[in-house]
């Protein structure tokens, strides 16, 4: 029961002057020549930047958060092998002295005495700076250079709910990255071939509620890079999804909604994620990890249960015709309810 989204080739605006979706920016596109501009909707603005790096011994994450009424930036940190995991948190309300960028590739910045983040973007290139003095009482430092490999190709997708609610969100996969990631006395290395990151951009006016999943991979798999991006339930009834395969730098677009079968009882219990209609997407997700992180500062309520753990199953892609097996693929999928 596929359905043919509409695929943009032309740099567009997101949003009209008064602050509606620009109908001319609902679709997707394989580069970020989408530009995401938010107007009016005083205090409903929705902004993020959020980088996920897979590493050999860690996961490493930096994400900065702007809600128009309040800046939630946070920064956290997994050894795979031992299962040490910290989040560090830091929100101030009205956000004062950050700035988000309209475009995919501009510069974020975030500085305070608890938290330093620099995301900055140059010749296809991002340099991610981050350090947090007390991180479980340890002084964290990141220096990371990811690459935008020219080529690659990535998801860029408005999803509309209404002319007035809508979102646009950039998920940038197989990313190589090198540098570091140092703890107290501890330095993990990441190297180009073996590491990989994730961004996930988001610009959108949102419904005050929201639930969501969103599952994700990026990783050598033998000879092959493979990137997984599969949404669920926020983007149900849109007609559009943020729903995609990645191989080796070339974008697979899935238009068919992808089902989360999951325990919200007992979140680690396996989880299945599969085409709504088709066997395109068959998987099975088996978490080691469960990252819970809550928020509950006046207006914003927020809970999310982000599994680490490994994809086993099959993708069928239709064009062209190619089935991929799949077994313990590195990855993550999670649940995130809000009230925003």
């Amino acid at each position: 029961m596929q359905h043919a989204e509409r695929e943009i080739t032309e740099p567009v605006r997101l949003s009209n002057p008064d602050g509606t979706v620009n109908p001319d920016a609902i679709g997707f596109a394989r580069s970020p020549i989408i530009t995401g501009n938010l107007a009016k909707n005083y205090l409903k603005k929705k902004r993020w930047n959020y980088w996920c790096v897979f590493g050999d011994e860690v996961l490493f994450s930096a994400t900065v958060v702007h809600l128009d009424y309040a800046a939630v930036c946070f920064v956290y940190l997994l050894h795979y092998e031992t299962q040490r995991f910290f989040e560090k948190t830091v929100t101030i309300p009205i956000g004062r002295n950050v700035f988000m960028p309209d475009d995919v590739h501009g510069n974020v910045s975030f500085t305070h005495p608890d938290m330093n983040i620099q995301m900055l973007y140059a010749q296809n290139s991002t340099r991610l700076l981050v350090t947090v003095p007390d991180f479980d009482g340890e002084l964290l430092h990141a220096d990371l250079l990811i690459t935008h490999l020219p080529g690659d190709e990535s998801l860029n997708v408005v999803v509309p709910w209404n002319r007035r609610q809508f979102q646009f969100t950039a998920k940038h996969h197989l990313l190589p990255t090198e540098g570091f990631v140092s703890l107290g006395d501890r330095r993990y290395e990441l190297t180009r071939d073996e590491s990989f990151a994730v961004l996930d951009f988001g610009r959108g006016i949102w419904p005050r509620k929201a639930v969501s999943n969103w599952a994700m991979a990026s990783q050598r798999y033998g000879r092959r890079r493979i990137g997984l991006n599969f949404g669920g339930q926020w983007t149900d009834g849109t007609g559009m999804t943020e729903n995609a395969v990645f191989l080796d730098g070339k974008m697979f677009k899935i238009s068919e909604d992808v089902l989360f079968e999951y325990d919200p009882e007992d979140f680690m219990k396996p989880w299945r994620i599969r085409t709504k209609f088709s066997r395109t997407v068959d998987l099975t997700f088996t978490p080691f990890f469960e990252r819970t992180a809550g928020t509950d500062v006046r207006l914003v309520r927020s809970e999310v249960h982000q599994l680490i753990g490994y994809f086993s199953g099959w993708l069928r892609l239709q064009d062209p015709h190619m089935d991929l097996h799949i077994v313990k693929l590195l990855g993550s999928s999670e649940e995130h309810r809000a009230v925003w």
